[in-house]
């Protein structure tokens, strides 16, 4: 086996595991069957026009920096491996974003305004475009077409159905018909299952809150190791580089990319385990 068999089926390996961390952190949709070879191209043209400056001048730097450690030890492997690492071991050692729990948030202060503007002797529909005028960041959007819908005049009924769909979550699905409910009823009991419904949604925010510090805990002792491991093994490559002569032949370049396949699974499972579990709404969506 050549030097450049080698290196190349090292490289194909290493693009196999980060395809396969791309997957198990769901970046990859599930729907293939519908893309085409153009869209996909397409849409990793478009990927890459809105690609943030910083991440290019660190994808950049990677470059750079990999093939100095290439030319240097003398693996190929090396101009792959140094630039995804700096692009993707950000991406898996970060907390992610915690969408549900910023949602639960607006939804909270949403349903307590609702409440309040109820408790005024408003109507629900003059209660939705009031809450419209200064509504949380992550409803703006959602808020605003719904109230565009009702001045369009849909029927209550079928704009919260739709504004339930824009959220997709399954707490807000709970929001929204106990909103549909009282707007059949004529507005009444709407306050009463209101409160009810931010008291719920108070509580179950606060589990999230608690369940996610305790996920950060191991999430940081695993940042903590790998850069404990990445810093001993550059120190090792500058005074004990004779120790890793075996890598630098082509089967020790082959067992070194199974060895950072495995690393990198192991991180992607990791990350996996922290995220939360999706859970299915309540609402049917309309077509």
């Amino acid at each position: 086996m050549s030097t450049l068999a080698a290196a190349l089926a090292a490289m194909v390996t290493v693009a196999g595991a980060v395809l396969v961390a791309a997957w198990s952190a769901g970046v990859l949709g599930e729907n293939r069957s519908a893309q085409q070879s153009t869209g996909l191209w397409k849409k990793a043209v478009e990927k890459c026009r809105h690609v943030a400056p910083r991440t290019a001048a660190w994808f950049a730097g990677g470059v750079v920096l990999g093939t100095g450690v290439a030319l240097w030890t003398g693996w190929p492997l090396m101009l792959v491996v140094i630039p995804v690492a700096v692009i993707g071991l950000p991406s898996l050692l970060s907390a992610p974003r915690q969408i549900e729990i910023e949602l639960l948030g607006a939804l909270d202060r949403w349903v307590r305004g609702m409440t309040a503007t109820l408790a005024t002797g408003k109507s629900i529909t003059d209660a939705l475009r009031h809450s419209a005028r200064q509504p949380p960041a992550e409803l703006a959007e959602p808020l605003v077409l719904l109230v565009r819908r009702l001045d369009d005049r849909w029927t209550p009924t079928d704009a919260l159905a739709a504004f339930a769909d824009e959220l997709g979550n399954a707490d807000a699905d709970a929001v929204v018909a106990s909103l549909i409910l009282a707007v059949r009823r004529g507005g009444s009991g709407a306050i009463v299952s209101l409160s009810a419904l931010a008291d719920s949604i108070q509580e179950r925010l606060r589990a999230l809150r608690e369940i996610e510090a305790e996920r950060a805990k191991p999430r940081a002792v695993v940042r903590q190791v790998t850069a404990i491991t990445l810093v001993v093994l550059a120190g090792a490559m500058v005074f004990g580089r004779g120790f890793f002569a075996p890598y630098g032949t082509p089967l020790g370049q082959v067992l070194l990319a199974v060895l950072l396949v495995l690393y990198v699974g192991s991180l992607a499972m990791l990350r996996r385990m922290t995220l939360p579990r999706h859970r299915e709404r309540i609402l049917r969506a309309r077509a």
